[in-house]
């Protein structure tokens, strides 16, 4: 019996304490059972120690999937010639517990072995991915998406367990595992889900670790900041914002400052710092226009001037201008690609809302009802009808007897 010292390394790379190791796999049992894990910063120290050479299966799969690297190589070994035996069966018990988890067929989860993984492999597991995308644009948070990209990203982790990959092809897939989790979780972030969200984006930031990609990384900063604001931990959405406009990313590139700059400026204006908001919103501006025209490449494309325009409104109705962030939305929805459905739908949503505080009812209600009918009859987008309900409710407190706007608080009702 001695110190696991492979455990400790890939545990200081990733930069990860006992507790936090501990509170990750048991974040992945419950993600993977639906029930919580029940392991402790104790049992991490005795397999640091030695103590435990060959931990239970579930624990072992957890700490496979957080730590990105199979149990043999974080220096667990079975203690018999039985337990080893039961390790070379491990797979068809991972395919089965990983299938009984997501109810997925096992086949799609657990591919046949390859000698060695190559460029093709990831082009393949990519193009699953930027399908996924399209999905997401069109319909927005479902369950389907969310659970279609955590299984995309389950086998993506799979195919790297058995090694056979070089440095550059295993860190695209740790990578592209990564974008499909932020996918994953931003899904769960459009279905009003953000404790979901937390545990897949726990998950991509140790991908993105792996991947030693300053990108990645920034994404779930990025992702994590909307799940604390969801949540109403502005504080936490600034310190994440925080993150991102120091990166040395958004040092590089204006763009990415730009966003770090707005979803800080976004966090402190429902921090009630309103200069503190409205500067950091000027210096978005200013990173944005420095950005040039070029389409930008990779997942910060969604960031062009009708995104800017949008997540500035949302900045001025935090700080009470609820006209200037209709005239923002005007043009957020004027010059939108036509192909983003979802995001058409909750900008539109957002306007309803604008109008509904600024007491142009008939017109919140015309906005609204035109919100909900783009809204595909599969679309998970809980965002959408969230903001439908409130404007609803600034409606319903003027006290308005108008036919018309009580007859389409009556059908609101019927959405939300």
């Amino acid at each position: 019996m001695g110190e696991n010292r492979e455990l400790a390394a890939a545990m200081a790379e990733l930069n990860i304490s006992q507790a936090e190791l501990a509170r990750r796999v048991n974040a992945e049992t419950q993600r993977l059972t639906g029930r919580e894990g029940s392991l402790t910063d104790r049992d991490i120290r005795r397999y640091l120690s030695g103590e435990t050479t060959w931990p239970q299966h579930r624990q072992r799969i957890g700490l496979e999937r957080v730590l990105g690297r199979p149990a043999t190589e974080l220096g667990f070994s079975p203690r018999s010639s039985r337990a080893r035996q039961g390790h070379a069966e491990d797979r068809v018990h991972r395919r089965t517990f990983l299938a009984a988890a997501t109810g997925s067929p096992v086949a799609a989860l657990a591919p046949a072995p390859r000698p060695r993984l190559g460029q093709r492999d990831a082009d393949r597991f990519h193009e699953q991915y930027v399908g996924l995308l399209h999905v997401d644009s069109r319909l927005g948070g479902g369950q389907r998406t969310e659970v279609r990209a955590v299984e995309l990203a389950t086998r993506i982790q799979s195919s790297l367990v058995g090694g056979g990959a070089s440095d550059r092809i295993r860190r695209q897939l740790h990578r592209l595992a990564s974008d499909v989790m932020c996918l994953a979780a931003f899904a769960a972030i459009d279905a009003s889900a953000p404790q979901r969200a937390r545990s897949h984006l726990d998950q991509a930031l140790t991908l993105a670790s792996l991947a030693r990609d300053s990108e990645a990384m920034y994404r779930v900063w990025d992702h994590l900041m909307l799940t604390f604001s969801q949540r109403e931990n502005h504080a936490e959405a600034a310190a994440s914002a925080e993150v991102m406009k120091r990166s040395s990313l958004a040092r590089r590139e204006p763009l990415y400052a730009s966003l770090g700059h707005l979803r800080h400026a976004n966090a402190l204006a429902r921090l009630h710092q309103g200069a503190e908001s409205l500067r950091a919103l000027n210096l978005a501006e200013k990173a944005f226009g420095q950005a040039g025209v070029e389409q930008p490449s990779g997942w910060i494309a969604f960031y062009g001037r009708a995104e800017f325009d949008a997540l500035s409104s949302y900045v001025w109705t935090a700080l009470g201008e609820h006209e200037r962030a209709e005239f923002c939305l005007h043009r957020t929805l004027a010059a939108i690609p036509a192909d983003m459905v979802r995001d058409t739908a909750l900008y539109t949503a957002h306007l309803s809302l604008f109008q509904a505080r600024q007491g142009e009812l008939e017109l919140a209600c015309d906005t609204g009802r035109r919100a909900y009918g783009m809204l595909l009859s599969s679309s998970g987008s809980q965002r959408t009808t969230n903001t439908l309900a409130r404007t609803r409710q600034v409606i319903e407190a003027t006290g308005t007897k108008a036919s018309e706007v009580t007859s389409w608080i009556e059908e609101s009702r019927r959405w939300t």
